[in-house]
């Protein structure tokens, strides 16, 4: 039976709202993982536990927290107003103790236990004999016993503020077959006025009937109007107190109704928050994009009044200010200079512990852990003037990436536990990205550095050449950020240009490196190199943005007068990358000294350029090279001044 399911996750749910509302140093994930339990089986009332999990669960969560009286604990706060639990659901619209007790049984049996059966018992008006019988098979453990005290406590504190008196007479685990309870509780007034109704009609009728025997008529017709008139009375006070009740029954059940409305907005909300961070990140790949988002949203869609990221450097030495909203500059120059030491052992500020052992806190007050910051905490919070504030780690696989914070200043609502359960379904969204951004970042730094290492594989055959891929690459990325082209698409022309040269492979050294004039034969021969890059190019598995990489690299020395190879494209025929590769092939290629010339001065260089725009080059993108090429000389000259 250990391994039958027994238990309703409303129970273990009740245990996780009392950790996270009063122990909330306790990691509920890693206390769930240690019961083999999941959130999500938690939040579903339709999952149940095994004995074996649940014992577990037990198990872990008496070592954390060293409280003996936890699962007592539990059991009474399924009562209160903010575990909104299964006695809420189910008792709070009865009129008093007594009937919620009486339906003990039916409630239990069906919605939260099979590992045993509850039968209730009548004692008196204000007290009910509970007996709880193990089914065959099943052996239950003494903290569950603990927990059905509590539990029957609960009920009680739902309709008065005063605990009840549980009697134990007989227990399970002292021997007995069963586990007997008595509860008894304070009469109410509704209680006290049945009472006296029924007990009054019961002494007026004995009276009555007592003269009646003794043949005194004048006494009885002196008494029955009095008799009457006090039983008007005390049924007017009855009702009267029953109808109190009523209406207490009511109001609670309209506070309960309208708490688990509210409940329900901000869970939508937050499924929204979280959605619409799902979705602006999903179409980010590096990690400024993904932060910038991030708290773009937080500050639009959520009601705090600032927030950081913090994120630890590769060496997971320091948690290092990356963004933040609702800070004034003054602090923002303080939060950058700011590190949080991760490698030293007595580091103990809420951001590191937070880090280190992966569960969040919700601070209410920054004075009533002064004694357990250091002064640079201290410091930290004393310049930001933060006062309440909430911190979750930022965990992707396992591994802690980093924290978000957020707090609150006077003007604001104060923060709660719902808050915290908000950032703790951000925080995942956010460590999945950051950690897919990161390896999208090692994938592209291993592509680039492929692509490098190929076109140096040509430059590499010349000294005198080394390095002319890369400067055409620079020129093409320089023309490109002047004509304003989108990011994907200069990544691609990028691509195009460090290996727009890479059928040269196949022409031969002596040709290549030939001083003198080329003869018409070999001119043809070192022409075939755009072909052969377009050819070799499209082997490769080019994906996305890069498709048009063969294409625009074996293009660029298309004219746009026609008369350009290897297909003698025109105009529009040409493909925009390959017109800007062809002007930053030009200018490099006459710059640079070669076998058979010098290299060329750059005011040439730039009437060859404007000689050829409209027949052999784009127009636009000779003006936009010798923009370029005039700033950076005016930049290169002003920073020589300054050093001088």
């Amino acid at each position: 039976m250990m391994s039958t399911p027994l238990y309703n996750s409303s129970i273990i749910d009740i245990y996780i709202r009392l950790i996270r509302s009063k122990y909330n140093f306790v990691n509920v994930g890693e206390l769930l993982s240690y019961a083999q339990m999941t959130p999500l089986e938690v939040a579903d009332q339709g999952h149940w536990f095994t004995q074996e999990q649940v014992n577990l669960f037990y198990e872990r969560l008496l070592k954390l927290t060293g409280n003996e009286n936890i699962a007592r604990e539990a059991g009474r706060y399924a009562a209160s107003p903010e575990a909104m639990g299964i006695l809420r659901q189910y008792f709070l619209g009865l009129v008093g103790p007594s009937r919620a007790y009486s339906l003990i049984g039916d409630t239990v049996n069906n919605n939260f236990v099979r590992s045993s059966v509850y039968t209730s018992k009548r004692l008196s008006a204000n007290s009910y004999e509970i007996t709880v019988t193990p089914r065959p098979g099943c052996q239950e453990e003494l903290f569950q016993c603990q927990n059905r005290m509590g539990f029957f406590e609960a009920i009680a504190n739902l309709f008065q503020p005063k605990l009840p008196r549980i009697e134990h007479p007989q227990c399970m685990f002292n021997g007995d077959p069963v586990c007997r309870y008595i509860v008894t509780w304070e009469q109410t007034s509704t209680g006290f006025w049945h009472f006296t109704r029924n007990y009054a009609a019961i002494a007026i009728f004995i009276l009555i009937a007592f003269c009646y025997q003794a043949n005194q008529m004048n006494t009885i017709y002196l008494l029955a109007p009095w008799a009457l008139t006090l039983l008007l009375v005390i049924k007017i006070c009855s009702l009267r107190s029953e109808k109190d009740a009523l209406l207490t029954s009511q109001k609670s059940l309209k506070d309960l109704t309208d708490n688990l409305f509210k409940r329900m907005e901000i869970n939508y909300n937050n499924a929204l928050v979280t959605n619409e961070i799902g979705q602006a990140l999903s179409r980010q790949t590096e990690v400024h994009d993904i932060l910038s988002n991030v708290i773009q949203i937080l500050e639009k869609r959520l009601d705090y009044s600032r927030g950081l990221i913090l994120l630890s450097n590769p060496e997971k030495s320091r948690l290092v200010f990356q963004a933040g909203f609702g800070y004034q500059d003054e602090q923002l120059a303080f939060l950058g200079k700011t590190t949080f030491h991760l490698d030293r052992p007595d580091s103990k500020g809420v951001f590191v512990i937070s880090f280190r052992e992966q569960r969040p806190f919700l601070v209410a007050d920054v004075k009533d852990i002064e004694g357990n910051l250091s002064g640079k905490s201290q410091n930290f919070a004393k310049q930001l003037l933060s006062q309440t504030f909430i911190c979750c780690p930022i965990i992707c696989e396992g591994e802690s990436l980093g924290i978000i914070a957020v707090d609150n200043l006077k003007s604001k609502r104060p923060l709660v536990q719902s808050d915290v359960s908000l950032l703790m379904g951000i925080a995942p969204v956010i460590g999945i990205s950051l950690r897919n951004a990161k390896l999208h970042e090692a994938k592209s730094n291993q592509f680039s550095s492929f692509l490098k290492v190929m076109a140096a594989s040509i430059d590499a055959r010349d000294p005198l050449t080394a390095g002319h891929s890369e400067k055409v690459t620079e020129y093409s990325d320089e023309i490109c950020e002047e004509l304003g082209l989108p990011r994907p698409e200069r990544e691609m022309i990028r691509v195009a240009a460090l290996l727009h040269d890479y059928g040269k492979i196949g022409v031969p050294d002596a040709i290549l490196k030939k001083n003198g004039r080329l003869s018409d034969m070999e001119y043809e021969i070192v022409k075939t190199h755009c072909h052969k890059t377009r050819d070799i190019l499209e082997q490769v598995n080019f994906e996305g943005i890069y498709r048009e990489v063969p294409e625009i690299a074996g293009a660029h020395h298309e004219k746009i007068d026609g008369t350009g190879y290897p297909k003698g494209l025109k105009g529009k025929d040409i493909p925009l990358g390959a017109k800007i590769i062809a002007v930053a092939d030009f200018y490099e290629a006459v710059t640079s000294q070669r076998h058979y010339r010098a290299p060329m001065r750059v005011e040439e260089a730039f009437r060859l350029l404007r000689e050829g725009a409209g027949s052999h080059f784009d127009r636009n993108i000779v003006e936009a090279l010798i923009t370029c090429r005039l700033r950076a000389t005016e930049e290169n000259e002003a920073e020589a001044v300054q050093e001088a």
